[in-house]
């Protein structure tokens, strides 16, 4: 894309397709992210790190726990506030209950006094012990109303027993909820308590529990005591074993995901099952691939419960087994990808319970870890650039290496080459604009050496090297077009990439024409992209390129152009044929910018190659009154009808009906263009 867009000079050519509690993401999704006073994280408060956080901090919730409603962007705990290193019961409480963001390790076994209490947690917390050795003895932990944004993880809770085991005086559970919502409970292995293991109560909602070990108890995992059907919950590879009741029982639940559990009723135990999954009062329940072995009665509904089981393993189980009624698709809610039932003892018998890569840092693990450089302005770093600091990772680098970047404004050009992979670039400000790599190169900005940039040349970051990742950081083209009327080409890039398996978690990039180019090393080659909780911010054809990209759980910001006029269009894909190319999805587009002014998009066959087969797909996103109501059109005399131009259950202002100049998926379309579809056995990761 080397020249103008205007209608004139225009060169392109042408050549086929979270959620307010108990609503449709379609109808939510994103709908409620803004700006905030800092640009900080999506529904975070923004404030200052001490220093940089250590890579799994930045781990956020999946499934229910990761949509948005509730005014609450997902669930990522105490990331962005200080992290703490606590070993006894008066630095974990203080620290839990504070106000502000605490990352808390948990770094020995602490006892609660007296037996039985439960740590009032406050929002924005998360708590998670050090490798294996995060031990909470005697009590748990107590999320109270409106209380949210809580990740507990990678801890053994235990040993609150009083003797007593249908225990009704003693209510002493490894964690209670009562009205909190968006909590994440991870990587715990929870046992032998008076009550419950896990309480999910009042219409909490949007919680996730992953990937724990409960056992050695009579009542595991109780949701409900409301007559509200409100609770959103994920409950996926957890290992329940030598459990009677509970298991879990689930009253009232608008949408409850269970996948992929192991309940093991081991014969020769003192403990005897009495039943598994219960689906109680008005609860939707889809429950899937999940293995009950030697459980009595392993699935019972009531009567005006639904239960719809699709994949599930039973051996040696007896007594009730039901299902019946209709219930909800968890993937118009959130991607997820199944494990095989058959596989689950040895999957959950690796993998659950605490890791002894979690919550740990390099100074005290002997596992591989990161390699942290540091870029400073004022010295205070190993390095003064970011591209001193990539400069200095080795060729062929076979491990991580965190560039981590103190706040700062850092005008300067950064490539990443394709022999450098495995790199994140990572702000260390409370804040993603405390951050900020910029430049002002265009495509028609004269070289030292003659010629000019051109677009892709133009970038202020450009990562040729697969495996990158960049988070909590502005990247910018601050390139004046209204100083710059006399010279040919204005597309000014902030960010390219030309690279596989790229993930932008938590940044913004900002530009005006052609801001994020997401390109591939060359036509055959597979580049996948993830670009999540970010903003994308521009006007002309500003996410645009042949890589298969995702957009997801972002805000794409437009912008008047030069002359304070509103006209533009969103994306440029130039997708080969039989690839993916991008897709937009669970976000919100906004701006201030005149109603049905900006196209979603148009078909860029770029050099007139009419081999491509340019592909854009919005879905579950909230547009604004700036999109057009026929909001695709052609490029440079190649028909957008002839390409791959959809949309899928979007909401706002913006959103219409389908029509043959507003093609909308149909169910069966849909289920084929998910994220997990784009991208293709890729689960990114913060590391």
């Amino acid at each position: 894309m080397s020249e103008p867009r205007s209608k004139a000079q225009h060169r392109r050519r042408r050549s086929r397709t979270a959620l307010a509690v108990g609503v449709p993401l379609a109808l939510t999704a994103a709908g409620t992210f803004t700006y905030g006073t800092d640009l900080g994280l999506l529904g975070s408060t923004g404030r200052q790190a001490s220093a940089a956080a250590p890579a799994w901090a930045a781990d956020t919730a999946d499934g229910f726990a990761s949509v948005n409603s509730l005014g609450q962007n997902g669930t990522y705990g105490g990331r962005g506030g200080k992290t703490v290193t606590v070993k006894t019961l008066a630095d974990l409480e203080k620290y839990a209950t504070a106000a502000e963001p605490y990352v808390i390790v948990v770094a020995g076994t602490i006892t609660m006094n007296p037996v039985g209490k439960e740590i009032k947690v406050k929002s924005d917390k998360t708590i998670v012990g050090q490798g294996t050795a995060g031990h909470i003895v005697g009590g748990g932990f107590f999320l109270g109303q409106g209380v949210h944004n809580v990740i507990i993880r990678n801890l053994t809770i235990r040993d609150a027993y009083q003797g007593i085991w249908n225990d009704k005086d003693h209510d002493f559970d490894a964690v209670q909820m009562d009205g909190a919502h968006h909590v994440w409970i991870d990587h715990n292995d929870l046992r032998h308590m008076a009550d419950g293991l896990i309480d999910v109560r009042k219409d909490s909602t949007n919680v996730t529990v992953s990937w724990n070990k409960l056992s050695d108890n009579n009542k595991t995992f109780g949701i409900g005591w409301t007559e509200n059907v409100k609770t959103d919950i994920t409950i996926h590879h957890n290992w329940i074993r030598e459990t009677e009741q509970r298991n879990p029982s689930t009253d009232n639940a608008a949408h409850a995901h269970l996948y992929n559990n192991f309940l093991e009723d081991a014969p020769g135990t003192a403990i005897t099952s009495a039943y598994g999954n219960y689906s109680r009062g008005g609860t939707k329940m889809v429950l899937e691939n999940s293995l009950f072995q030697g459980v009595k009665n392993p699935v019972i509904k009531d009567s005006g419960a639904a239960v719809v089981q699709r994949g599930n393993s039973f051996s040696g189980t007896t007594g009730r087994n039901e299902s019946g009624g209709t219930a909800f698709d968890p993937k118009s809610y959130y991607p997820y990808t199944l494990d095989k039932a058959a596989d689950l003892p040895a999957v959950l018998k690796a993998g659950a319970g605490p890791r002894a890569s979690i919550g740990t840092t390099a100074a005290s693990t002997k596992a591989a870890a990161a390699t942290t450089l540091t870029v400073a302005q004022d010295g205070s770093g190993q390095y003064r650039t970011v591209q001193a600091a990539v400069n200095a990772v080795p060729a062929n680098n076979p491990a991580r290496v965190v560039i981590a970047v103190k706040p700062g404004t850092y005008r300067e050009l950064v490539k990443v080459p394709s022999n450098k992979p495995h790199v994140t670039i990572q702000g260390t400000g409370g804040s993603r604009k405390d951050t900020t790599i910029v430049y002002n190169n265009a495509s028609g900005t004269p070289k030292p050496g003659g010629g000019t940039y051109g677009t892709g040349g133009s970038a202020t970051v450009a990562v040729e090297a697969d495996d990158f990742q960049a988070r909590n950081l502005t990247i910018a083209n601050d390139f004046d077009e209204k100083a710059n009327q006399s010279l040919d080409g204005h597309q000014a890039v902030a960010l390219r990439t030309a690279a596989d398996k790229v993930f932008l978690d938590g940044i913004i990039v900002s530009g005006d024409q052609d801001t994020l180019l997401l390109d591939t090393a060359s036509k055959d080659r597979l580049g996948r992209v993830y670009v999540s909780n970010s903003y994308v911010i521009g006007n002309v054809d500003f996410i645009f390129g042949r890589a298969t990209a995702v957009v997801d759980k972002s805000v794409i910001t437009l912008k008047k152009r030069w002359n304070g006029t509103s006209a533009g269009y969103i994306t440029a894909p130039s997708t080969a044929a039989n690839r993916k190319g991008i897709l937009i999805a669970n976000s919100t587009v906004n701006g201030d910018v005149s109603a049905g002014s900006f196209h979603l998009g148009r078909p860029w066959h770029a050099g007139g190659d009419a081999s491509l087969d340019p592909q854009t797909t919005v879905r579950n996103t909230s547009l604004s009154n700036a999109i057009k109501s026929t909001p695709w059109t052609d490029m440079s005399g190649f028909s957008w009808k002839d390409d791959r131009f959809a949309e899928y259950k979007n909401s706002g202002a913006g959103a219409g009906s389908a029509s043959t100049d507003r093609p909308h998926l149909s169910d069966a379309q849909a289920a084929n263009q998910e994220v997990a579809d784009w991208l293709a056995g890729w689960t990114p990761s913060a590391s």
